[in-house]
């Protein structure tokens, strides 16, 4: 099942449960603007090279419209569109006054030199620009893309409308980002966690975990779950996974990652396929990478008595009814993974306040 249609799957049960108008589910299913355009550069030799960008914009009842541009070689409409109808149910659980939005473009941000991701930016900005704003529309990193990149945006969109530091968040300090906003997604993760395991007479000292993906959200998870005595005992990313039951040193392996690029070669654990983080024996199991990970395929393999979702949409429908019978508790990540919006939002506030221009 993709994205969109498990998306939509999972919201119209909640609007049975609810017992929502059929109206009214019909109007909240179908986005407020979607937006497609070619994204052409020189690249670095002198060749061409064309890109196809997405920005759907997918309610914005609540307030301006919020998401990150991730940067990916499967950013795809439906993709995009379940990821922004998301935002809109993200901002809400986390009663941010905020609508929902997503945007991306298809490509490999790895095969692209810096100099190349700077004018796919611009160019991306240069398409989006009078369609983005303050009040409008504020972007955010996603995957494969960073402060660096907002940085960027920000330049981009300041040539048209005029200098705009809270067009987007998750900006570089220096340009009125927020000093806590790095590590914002991951803490948020570590705090849903300790409300999820109190909740059932536990605390993070003594579970044992396994994380899927070791970006931005997987690390700092990782590290803040570590130093409140959790025991990470499995970690994947794109570069292999590693296992040890005895606990992984996670400074140290946060320190090999940030050398080698990848966790690969990292002696304090074993390498195993990664494919079986997800179905190691775990207490709780941390999908922090991609979406559609778990499904009807792997789910009744899962051995984790928790989920807590760190990833966007990382269980299928079909697994999630697999998991329920068996028992597993899933914390869904309109929930898990809002601490990157909430801190987003407080830089946004903040820097409107600093800059009362933007407030005009």
């Amino acid at each position: 099942m993709n994205a969109l249609a498990a998306t939509n799957r999972n919201f119209k049960l909640a609007s049975r449960l609810l017992g929502l108008d059929s109206k009214l589910e019909k109007s909240l299913l179908i986005p407020f603007r979607e937006i497609k355009v070619e994204c052409t550069i020189p690249k670095d030799d002198g060749t061409l090279a064309s890109f196809v960008g997405f920005r759907v914009q997918h309610d914005n009842a609540r307030g301006p419209m919020k998401g990150g541009i991730r940067y990916h070689p499967e950013v795809e409409p439906d993709e995009v569109n379940a990821l922004a109808q998301l935002m809109t149910w993200k901002t809400a659980v986390a009663k941010i006054p905020y609508g929902g939005a997503k945007g991306g473009i298809g490509c490999d941000p790895s095969e692209l030199s810096l100099s190349e991701l700077e004018r796919l930016t611009r160019v991306f900005t240069q398409k989006i620009h009078d369609l983005i704003g303050i009040h409008t529309d504020v972007p955010a990193p996603d995957m494969g893309t960073g402060p660096q990149t907002m940085a960027w945006i920000l330049d981009e969109y300041s040539k048209f409308h005029g200098h705009s530091p809270a067009v987007v968040t998750g900006k570089p300090i220096d340009l009125g980002g927020s000093l806590g906003r790095d590590a914002a997604t991951g803490r948020g993760v570590l705090f849903a966690t300790e409300a999820l395991l109190n909740e059932h007479g536990k605390t993070i000292s003594g579970q044992r975990f396994a994380i899927q993906g070791f970006g931005n959200v997987g690390s700092w998870a990782a590290k803040l779950i570590s130093d409140k005595g959790g025991k990470i005992v499995a970690v994947s990313d794109v570069t292999g996974a590693i296992k040890n039951n005895n606990g992984i040193d996670i400074l140290s392996l946060l320190e090999h990652a940030e050398e080698n690029r990848g966790i690969k070669g990292f002696d304090g654990a074993d390498s195993i396929d990664p494919d079986s983080i997800l179905v190691e024996d775990c207490d709780i199991l941390v999908p922090a990478a991609l979406g559609g990970v778990i499904n009807r395929e792997n789910a009744n393999e899962i051995k984790a008595k928790f989920i807590i979702e760190g990833a966007n949409h990382p269980t299928d429908p079909e697994a999630d009814e697999i998991l329920k019978k068996k028992g597993v508790m899933i914390l869904p990540d309109i929930y898990a993974n809002s601490g990157g919006v909430t801190v987003s939002y407080f830089e946004w506030v903040q820097v409107r306040l600093e800059n009362q221009d933007c407030m005009t």
